[in-house]
């Protein structure tokens, strides 16, 4: 018991510090909060015009739907795809990673760690965002009452957590071989292909089926799209299972990967910095 506690109390000195240091870069805070709001206006007023006919249905949405999916966006990006483990590639590439692999604590479970305090701190401010254009705005909201469906879109909230993590984690490894272009590596695969194949800019169903078959299969629907639509109550019993078996299998490939990876990786590792 008493190693548990000890174990337990080095992850929330971490959180603690992580918190306190989110502080320490206020600029590049606020202008990633600034972006996220920018965006959910941007993509309101779309929806707002496309459905000015409040009784109109759009690619199975109705106008409250759509517009909770806009809002949504904001909140479940700020739990998913808020993080401070995109600092791991330049840590690799300036040889500061060597001080961390001599502390008494995984170099994983650290940055995740990091992470949670991220994510943590960016909810708090999503939720009053989110509050403040609710009140602004006044959108029809859809709320969901099925205690079912509040309980599976916290569990794929957690699920989506671990597997941008695990995505964002494999991406920066790239530094151990090319260290000046950790950047460009997440840059590619995060900003663009990461933003948009999980849904944090329009809803993947309103690509033709064949696409969606083909999106369905990949894990980064899983991220934004899929919980939105768990809330939402647009997909059946049958897919949310589906969903959980995808992207329980994606986040089990990608941990092989990223450890398998994470070896080849320190192998290569010469410590020089730039």
């Amino acid at each position: 018991m008493r190693e548990l506690k000890e174990y337990l109390s080095k992850y929330i000195s971490i959180f603690r510090i992580s918190f306190a240091q989110e502080f320490a870069y206020k600029l590049n805070f606020v202008m990633w909060r600034v972006r996220n709001v920018i965006q959910v206006f941007v993509v309101f007023y779309f929806w707002d015009t496309a459905f000015s006919e409040s009784q109109s249905t759009i690619f199975g949405y109705d106008r409250a739907k759509i517009l909770t999916y806009t809002f949504g966006i904001l909140l479940v990006r700020a739990v998913v795809l808020s993080a401070r483990a995109v600092d791991v590639s330049g840590q690799i590439a300036n040889g500061d990673l060597s001080n961390l692999l001599l502390k008494p604590f995984g170099f994983m479970k650290y940055w995740f760690t990091r992470d949670l305090s991220s994510k943590s701190l960016n909810l708090m401010f999503a939720v009053g965002e989110t509050s403040v254009l609710f009140f602004v705005l006044k959108p029809p909201l859809f709320l969901q009452t099925n205690g079912y469906l509040l309980l599976e879109f916290m569990i794929f909230l957690v699920l989506a957590t671990i597997l941008f993590y695990l995505i964002l984690f494999l991406v920066n490894m790239v530094a151990f071989w090319m260290p000046e272009n950790g950047w460009a590596a997440q840059f590619l695969f995060i900003v663009i292909i990461t933003e948009f194949l999980s849904g944090g800019t329009l809803p993947l169903d309103i690509f033709p089926e064949s696409v969606q078959m083909i999106l369905r299969m990949l894990p980064f629907g899983y991220l934004i799209f899929f919980p939105i639509q768990v809330y939402l109550g647009k997909i059946s019993q049958s897919i949310i299972f589906q969903g959980f078996a995808i992207e329980v299998f994606w986040i089990l490939i990608l941990l092989f990967l990223v450890k398998s990876v994470w070896q080849k990786g320190l192998k290569n590792y010469a410590s020089e910095g730039r």
